[in-house]
């Protein structure tokens, strides 16, 4: 275990992913949203066959033995991607990011009831704080007496719905992982994912693709370049240090994105959206320390079984 060196690859993909979502948000006014999905997965693919075909695993990341449920995951990225996307087009960059982290929040949720997994008082706690948060977020964006929409334009409500839609939708995809990992190769898995991905952008060329520049090719060509190798480079974090360890440093985007927001759009964060984006990271970091406090018991509880034999 290398806990340093995972935790740099971690802070390293929070800032691909955070630039590749500055790049949507910045092509968002000129391409539409179907071809910049089809350039995030596209060109993902290559350092992913770049990768793994040096690791030797490039079999492993074409064979497959459960294609429905590949299709399945990648049905719920492509309506994850395409929502994510759309509301970066359409919100300030920290807004979007603050509305995503709730989705390990939802998984908690969905694990309950899609795996029957068993969630305390706890953990069920931090949800509901968790949701409080997003709703702080959200409070820009809604007005009125009965939260009804005012003073706010069609494309931020359009933006805020697109980011729920995503946040959902993403957590619909850790849980459809989660039972894909039981047998599936995690080269497999991302392989898959952005195949299906590419094609479902590929689907939307005859309704309005644009000719890009070479300013724009290179943009959308940097997008799936970030997408890429920032999933790469998640996945080697966690090869060096556990999972509790490594988790709560994917809140550095929330930072990022505040920071890139501002330098590269003028988009000043409201008391808001900082209130509400550290309510969302409290409740997510909660969630992770209580996972290692259960999985430390768990252990306890193993090494004092082998005691008693």
């Amino acid at each position: 275990m290398y806990p340093l060196k995972a935790i740099g690859l971690k802070l390293i993909s929070a800032l691909l992913f955070a630039a590749m979502s500055a790049l949507v948000r910045q092509l968002g006014d000129v391409a539409p949203v179907g071809q910049m999905v089809f350039f995030r997965s596209a060109f993902a693919i290559v350092p992913v066959v770049v990768i793994y075909a040096f690791r030797g695993e490039l079999a492993s990341a074409v064979r497959t033995s459960r294609p429905l449920g590949q299709l399945g995951r990648g049905s719920l990225s492509v309506c994850g991607m395409f929502s994510n996307f759309s509301a970066l087009t359409r919100l300030p960059l920290a807004d979007a990011m603050a509305i995503s982290f709730a989705s390990p929040l939802i998984t908690v949720a969905l694990a309950a009831v899609i795996l029957k997994e068993r969630v305390r008082i706890y953990r069920w706690s931090a949800v509901i704080v968790g949701f409080i948060g997003v709703l702080v977020v959200l409070a820009p964006h809604l007005s009125g007496d009965e939260l009804t929409i005012a003073m706010a334009s069609a494309t931020s409500v359009g933006g805020v719905i697109y980011a729920i839609a995503g946040s959902i939708t993403n957590a619909g995809t850790m849980i459809q992982t989660r039972l894909l990992t039981q047998s599936e190769t995690t080269s497999s898995i991302v392989f898959y994912f952005s195949l299906i991905c590419a094609i479902a952008g590929l689907v939307t060329w005859p309704f309005g693709w644009i000719a890009p520049t070479g300013r724009e090719f290179l943009i959308l060509a940097c997008i799936g370049f970030l997408g890429g190798t920032g999933h790469i480079v998640l996945t080697e974090s966690y090869r060096h240090a556990a999972a509790s360890v490594v988790a709560p440093f994917d809140y550095t985007s929330m930072i990022l994105a505040l920071i890139l927001g501002y330098v590269m759009f003028g988009e000043t964060p409201t008391v808001m959206i900082v209130i509400g984006s550290a309510i969302i990271a409290a409740a997510g970091l909660f969630v992770i320390w209580r996972e290692r406090q259960l999985a430390l018991k768990r252990r306890r509880d193993d090494e004092d079984i082998q005691r008693a034999r």
